[in-house]
């Protein structure tokens, strides 16, 4: 079975960090572009940061740049995304998402990603 599962989240302070892991089972994500996606309550899922298979080259909107960084463990069953500084406009259900693809750029939009994690939730309190 090809599954993505998250883990990492939590309830934290304003300013405070967390780490999720993104973590394939039945594959290795060494061909795959990885996403990671957020839905907080009545919006709309926003991509956070997405890094690619061909070169690990990354991309991150506005919104987290500076405080978000995504990476691949050496093992090439997981991805991490590194969130500091984080905010209460953070609070969302985090997503990771891959597609196998040997782009130099990856992938941006939900709609390009073919596997989807569960979700794991991400609180930050004021």
């Amino acid at each position: 079975q090809v599954q993505l599962v998250e883990s990492g989240g939590g309830l934290v302070q304003s300013g405070g960090s967390l780490r999720l892991s993104c973590a394939a089972s039945g594959f290795t994500l060494d061909y795959y572009a990885i996403g990671w996606f957020r839905q907080a309550p009545g919006k709309e899922r926003e991509g956070v940061s997405c890094i690619s298979s061909s070169d690990n080259s990354t991309y991150y909107p506005n919104s987290v740049k500076g405080r978000f960084t995504i990476s691949r463990d050496n093992n090439g069953r997981t991805v991490n995304l590194q969130m500091n500084s984080l905010e209460p406009e953070d609070t969302a259900v985090y997503f990771c998402a891959g597609v196998y693809s040997r782009t130099t750029s990856p992938p941006k939009s939900a709609g390009e990603y073919t596997h989807w994690g569960q979700g794991t939730q991400v609180t930050v309190s004021s």
